[in-house]
């Protein structure tokens, strides 16, 4: 599904972007393949806070969540202009374990292209 336009949650719900589902390699070279859908992938994970609803008080736009596992739903695209989007993600917000201003190191890990 693709949104054109803005989106804004309700009450106290948080939208996250930039969740990490890709398959990995570790510093030491070691592939580490996409665990999404798997019982493998069972891990929390970070996401950076898009948007929150007017009553939510305990994080901020622009703010790195750690989310439990599962604790997020489908992505849902957003057309920012005709040639960008991106996926943005409504999380429990009971499920936030962990915030964090800045983005959460990921030395040990980079993307597997």
């Amino acid at each position: 599904m693709k949104v054109k336009g803005t989106i804004r949650p309700l009450k106290d719900k948080v939208f996250v972007s930039d969740m990490n589902f890709d398959a990995q390699i570790t510093a030491g070279g070691l592939y580490i393949p996409s665990s999404d859908g798997k019982a493998e992938g069972i891990t929390p994970r970070w996401g950076k806070v898009y948007a929150i609803g007017p009553d939510q008080t305990e994080v901020k736009v622009g703010d790195w969540v750690m989310i439990e596992h599962g604790r997020w739903t489908r992505g849902v695209d957003v057309a920012v202009t005709e040639d960008t989007h991106f996926t943005v993600r409504m999380i429990d917000a009971d499920a936030i374990m962990l915030v964090s201003e800045e983005k959460p190191q990921e030395e040990v890990y980079r993307r597997a292209d």
